[in-house]
């Protein structure tokens, strides 16, 4: 898809909490785990936000994708 609208990977954030998700991070500019993901999805990724019991996925697109926060996590 991402070929198809000419979307460099670099510009291409994803979210993710199962193993399935690290190829996906590794095709990815910036990856960022879910809070409940296991170590090693946690260790792949670029970024670590809340559960998803604490909103993360909101506050990965508020804190990363939508930059208002600079540190890394």
């Amino acid at each position: 898809m991402s070929k198809l609208l000419n979307i460099p990977a670099e510009e291409i954030a994803t979210i993710g909490d199962m193993p399935n998700d690290v190829l996906m991070f590794k095709k990815s500019g910036v990856s960022i785990a879910m809070g409940n993901a296991s170590a090693e999805v946690r260790a792949s990724a670029t970024y670590v936000t809340s559960t998803n019991e604490q909103e993360g996925f909101a506050r990965a697109i508020e804190e990363v994708v939508l930059n208002r926060r600079s540190a890394k996590a």
